[in-house]
């Protein structure tokens, strides 16, 4: 079960509608003379229990997916261990998923309730139903495909979810601006004979579910480890000092590579630590002006007077305050001459 990025509210039609009978109205018997009736006490509904925000609570970590996020589930007087496969209730059906984080304790204000249980420890016979889960999610795709087509809606179906019961079924698709799909999801659902939702995602969320490889061979970080997508922008390339030609710090999803935020704070706090380009700076070799610094090797590049470029250990090389620098069109003091 993952985060996606979720349309307005107004976006997202549930297909599973019933109609009820009418509802029958029943008039009371009139009391005669002599009757007697019995007052019955009403009974006040439960209290709800309040929860102390320092008061701990016992948890247990379970992800769905590979790179999912860690959902807080109750153990319910369950011990699962780290990697034991588990049955919960999700808000999409019945699941399983895998413990990442034995039972622990963890304050009530961190969490948020009400957390649904844990109803079980995975069977065989719970794990032999995946088979069958597949087959519906299979299904639920090529139907979806081909009533978007008959619908004409400019639709791209990415993947399926379903529950292990098989009376949910969600499908995530992507699509250039709003769609109303309230017909298909009314279509889909008595095709498939079970509650359908469908969600619609950006381009990033569009890319962990594909999966795929990235320009450094490797699996894509968003389909492999990454939970959150945090937010970047043109500065942190900049920062880096990388090229800001699109294709070079773009990944498949066409959104900036997720990696330029890994060393992001590291460079910010290397900004203070080494020299802006063209400052003047005193090296051993004497005096020259900074054409290139190397934050990751602490590493700063001189030009010198003789137009020789040499690179530094930054603790070897000193400059001057950005106050006391020379400001742009303010002559620099001479060195007085030899007589």
């Amino acid at each position: 079960m993952t985060e996606m990025e979720r349309p307005p509210e107004d976006n997202v039609f549930d297909g599973s509608v019933v109609d009820l009978p009418p509802m029958e109205v029943f008039k009371a018997e009139e009391l005669e003379a002599g009757d007697v009736v019995a007052v019955v006490p009403r009974e006040e509904p439960p209290k709800p229990v309040e929860i102390k925000p320092d008061e701990p609570r016992e948890v247990v970590g379970i992800r769905f997916q590979q790179a999912g996020r860690v959902y807080y589930f109750a153990p319910a007087g369950l011990d699962p261990k780290v990697g034991d496969q588990v049955v919960a209730e999700t808000e999409r059906g019945l699941k399983i998923g895998r413990t990442v984080i034995a039972p622990k304790q963890v304050m009530a204000s961190q969490l948020i309730e009400p957390l649904k249980p844990v109803l079980r420890l995975a069977t065989p016979e719970d794990t032999g139903r995946l088979e069958g889960v597949r087959a519906k999610e299979r299904e639920a795709l090529s139907a979806c495909a081909e009533l978007s087509t008959k619908l004409s809606l400019p639709i791209k179906v990415l993947t399926a979810d379903c529950s292990l019961d098989c009376s949910h079924v969600t499908v995530f698709f992507s699509a250039e601006g709003r769609v109303d799909f309230r017909q298909l999801v009314r279509e889909l659902a008595s095709a498939l004979r079970a509650r359908v939702e469908l969600r619609q995602v950006g381009p990033r969320d569009e890319a962990k579910l594909m999966g795929g490889v990235g320009r450094c061979g490797f699996t894509l970080c968003c389909a492999s480890f990454l939970t959150d997508f945090n937010p970047l922008s043109i500065k942190t390339a900049k920062e880096q000092g990388l090229s800001l030609e699109p294709a070079k710090i773009s990944g498949t999803c066409g959104r900036l590579l997720c990696c330029l935020g890994y060393e992001a704070e590291y460079y910010r706090s290397m900004k203070g630590k080494l020299p802006a380009m063209g400052r003047q700076v005193t090296s051993p070799l004497g005096e020259g002006i900074v054409v290139g610094v190397n934050a990751i090797k602490e590493t700063v590049m001189v030009q010198m007077e003789s137009q020789a470029a040499v690179e530094f250990p930054a603790s070897k090389v000193t400059w001057k305050p950005a106050s006391e620098a020379p400001k742009k069109g303010q002559q620099k003091p001479q060195k007085p001459q030899k007589r």
